[in-house]
């Protein structure tokens, strides 16, 4: 059996369609704004987060739900900044759509998501999340959605990144369930101990972040692109590399008072 010759401009039209169905390419990228770690942004082909698709954050024992602790609240802090990156870079507000709780305004303000940039949607129903976050990736007026958001079959993902695609305005999926597969990135977060000194009290926010996937890049015998250990500057509002763990000399204070 034969199959038809195609001409060059239909071929091209093919490509272009395939490009609009899987998200960004490396030819066909409508923009990026960098994350501030040198780090994460030299993984990323865009030099940052790419707009006008989806990106995807994963949840550690997401079987359990939102709320099901510490690796839950990490992913959900990783993704604020992520947010917060976007509004920042684009000074326009973002799109937070909560299926839990209401996240607590002053923790991401901390984060670098500030309340006078961010607008919560509470649907009721995941049909409601899912119309929500797709009116929501048509409004060039946005920086960016964050959706929270579980099961997200391909049909859906695929009318989400033609959304996304279309007007530029990413979109950051919170999955608590199973991976669709069309994310341009995604992203596997954990909490990870703080690398500041005990006598202070609580330390930085100190995530393990890895990339286990990213259009244009492989990934390594551990299936994943890279990884990092990051923690959160609140003074910089920024990401930086978090310190190797080592242990610490104990001050002559403490070393009197044990003794």
């Amino acid at each position: 059996m034969e199959l038809p010759v195609s001409s060059p401009a239909e071929l091209s039209r093919l490509r272009a369609r395939i490009v609009a169905l899987e998200g960004v390419g490396a030819d066909a990228v409508p923009g990026a704004v960098a994350l501030g770690l040198p780090e994460l942004d030299a993984a990323l082909p865009w030099g940052g987060l790419a707009l006008g698709c989806l990106h995807e954050v994963t949840v550690a024992g997401s079987g359990s739900g939102p709320g099901s602790g510490p690796a839950d609240g990490a992913a959900t802090a990783f993704s604020a900044v992520l947010l917060g990156r976007l509004a920042a870079g684009a000074g326009k507000p973002a799109l937070w759509i909560s299926r839990g709780d209401m996240p607590y305004a002053p923790g991401l303000a901390a984060l670098g998501l500030s309340p006078e940039r961010l607008v919560m949607v509470q649907p009721h129903r995941a049909a409601q999340c899912l119309w929500v976050l797709e009116e929501g990736l048509r409004c060039r007026a946005l920086a960016g959605v964050l959706a929270e958001v579980r099961d997200v079959d391909l049909t859906a993902a695929r009318r989400l990144q033609l959304a996304a695609r279309a007007s530029g305005v990413p979109a950051v999926l919170l999955n608590h369930g199973p991976s669709g597969g069309t994310a341009v990135t995604r992203w596997g977060v954990e909490s990870s101990p703080s690398r500041g000194d005990p006598a202070l009290g609580v330390g930085r926010w100190c995530w393990h972040v890895e990339l286990l996937r990213c259009r244009g890049r492989g990934v390594d015998d551990q299936g994943r692109v890279a990884a990092w250990e990051v923690e959160w500057d609140e003074q910089a509002r920024g990401l930086r590399l978090a310190a190797p763990a080592a242990d610490r000399a104990i001050a002559p204070g403490r070393l009197r008072a044990a003794g």
